[in-house]
């Protein structure tokens, strides 16, 4: 059964830097998937934030993270990583990994930007 974990999330200032993993396991081809990375802010939907073809070149960003947040993936390593910096209060949520392919969701890790 496939697994997605993610990790790196935590309480930091605005203006600061976080990076999540989401390792991926269970016997599935790792590198023939996209993936992608959402979130869910406290009484909201969830909503898309990023995604990344499956050789790492091809990507698409939300407008509320372009310039600021960066994706990209270790297929050696079966991992997918989300870099955000210059990050802002509105960013708070849940991020949660998931493969769009095979319709796997990790269970989340919270992210919290004080101002």
């Amino acid at each position: 059964q496939v697994q997605l974990v993610e990790s790196g999330g935590g309480l930091v200032q605005a203006g600061g830097s976080l990076r999540l993993s989401c390792a991926t396991s269970g016997g599935h081809t790792f590198s023939t998937y996209d993936m992608a990375w959402y979130r869910q802010a406290p009484g909201k939907e969830r909503e898309f934030v990023t995604s990344i073809g499956t050789s790492g070149v091809n990507t698409a960003y939300a407008e509320s993270v372009k310039g600021r947040f960066t994706i990209t993936r270790g297929n050696v390593k079966n991992t997918v990583y989300l870099q955000m910096n210059s990050l802002k209060p509105e960013d708070t949520a849940i991020y949660y990994c998931h493969n769009p392919n095979l319709g796997y969701w990790g269970q989340g890790t919270h992210v919290t930007i004080s101002s």
